[in-house]
This record gives structure tokens, sequence and C-alpha cells, in this order.
């Protein structure tokens, strides 16, 4: 059904020991949407998102994908449900070059125990994936290492676009990049829901999330306090609601 949100979280609860991260959550995502995910530090967003990755279980709650029921025990369920994430440090390994970045973990080979990777095949995906894009690294035997900021960026956006999720996940992702590359990387963010993905992204930079989402949600202490179109709010309503002051 077309208003049937693609990601819905119900009674989220998930403690670490005596700390409550999360006290009975509920959000959803649309499809085609940015929904930004705001809160103080500790306010539970990275939680929330790390449950949904499979990356953290929760104590109680359900998560549906399309209107249905699932578990997500592990990253690789996430996966298998059209769901990718994208972290803050980018989770690469900068000693290999491009094209293994793309697949790492996931890389193509042949049949049997001394099977040899294809490594053809693989670049010819990765430079499809970037292509997609409309992002050229050439040449893609370039070392990760020997690439700014906006480009090891890029390179994780492809790693998580390679199997054509529906649902990208973003945790700070503009942390470590510079103003100039940040711009580039809101643009590729539009980009992409263009396209037809869904996208929770969280972030410290309100700018950002009131320029780049359609919906916000604000957490503070592990419960969701408010949500707003960004149409109807700005920056200084979300800082007090963040605080406590609103």
């Amino acid at each position: 059904m077309a208003n049937t949100p693609i990601i819905e979280m119900k009674k989220i609860y998930k403690s670490f020991g005596a700390v409550k991260a999360l006290s009975g959550v509920d959000i959803f995502l649309s499809h085609q949407e940015i929904l930004g995910l705001v809160g103080d530090n500790a306010a539970g967003k990275s939680t929330l998102l790390k449950i949904l990755a499979g990356v953290h279980l929760p104590n109680t709650g359900e998560i549906s994908v399309e209107g249905k029921k699932v578990k997500i025990l592990n990253p690789k369920d996430a996966r298998n449900l059209g769901i990718e994430t994208i972290y803050q440090d980018f989770m690469l390994a900068t000693n290999l070059d491009i094209t293994a970045n793309i697949f790492l973990g996931r890389e193509l080979t042949g049949w049997g125990s001394m099977a040899k990777l294809k490594k053809k095949g693989m670049r010819e995906q990765a430079k499809r994936v970037l292509g997609e894009l409309g992002v050229d690294l050439s040449p893609l035997r370039t070392l990760v290492l020997n690439l700014s900021g906006g480009q090891q960026q890029t390179v994780a956006i492809a790693r998580a676009l390679l199997y054509r999720p529906q649902v990208i996940l973003m945790d700070e992702p503009t942390a470590s990049l510079s103003v100039r590359a940040i711009r580039a990387f809101l643009d590729l963010v539009r980009q992409l829901r263009e396209t037809g993905k869904s996208i929770i992204y969280v972030s410290h930079r309100l700018p950002d999330v009131i320029s780049i989402a359609d919906r916000i949600i604000i957490l503070r202490a592990g419960r969701l306090v408010a949500e707003r179109k960004k149409e109807d709010t700005n920056i200084e309503e979300i800082v007090e609601l963040m605080m406590g002051i609103k």
C-alpha cells in the first residue's frame, strides 16, 4: 500500500545495564523521505539507528518493513531487508583500493576453496555504482588513504548502494568533512531521495538537517519529544525542544 511506511518502529526500549538509552520510542519512515533525527548527546539517536541496522537488539519493541513485522538480529538481516548504513568514520580499509572497499566483506569469488576474486567484475560493478552517483573516482586502483574526506565518503556511499537498498541510515555522515565537501554530500543525499531511496539522517549539524530533511524527529533522554515538518520549525525551536526548554 502506498501509504504504508517503508519502516516503522514501535515502543522501542533499550537499556545498557542501568542506563536507559531508549524508552518507548515510536517512529516511521515514509517512502522516498529524508527523516532527520536530532537530539543532544545521549538522546538515543545512534542507538535507535543501530537497532534498525542490526548492531543492537532492542529489549522490547516491534519493527516493520513495508507493513510486515520483522526480526533484525544482525547487520546481515538488515541488509537482506534492503537497509544499509553509512557511519561517521566511513568504516573503510584505507590500505585497500576503491574497488576493494566498495566490496569489503562481500567480495565476488569463483567456486571452490581456492577460488580467486573476480576483480574485473568487481571493478565493473564499482564503476557502475559510482556512475549512478554521477561521480568519477578513476583510477579505481587508487588507495583510499590517498583520497580526500569527501571522496572517502563517496566510496562509503557507493558501498552502501552496491546491492540497491531501499533504506539508507546515515549516522553523523558529515562529521569529518570540509564545508565544501558537506555541500556536495547534501546534494548527493537529495539525489538519492530523487532516485527513490528513503533515508534516516542523524546529525548534530542542525542547519544541514533543516536544509535536507522532509520531517524532523527530536529525541531527549531516550524519548521522542517532538516531530516537525521542516517548513513548520526552525533551529531555535529545535534547540529548545532538544534542551527541554519548550
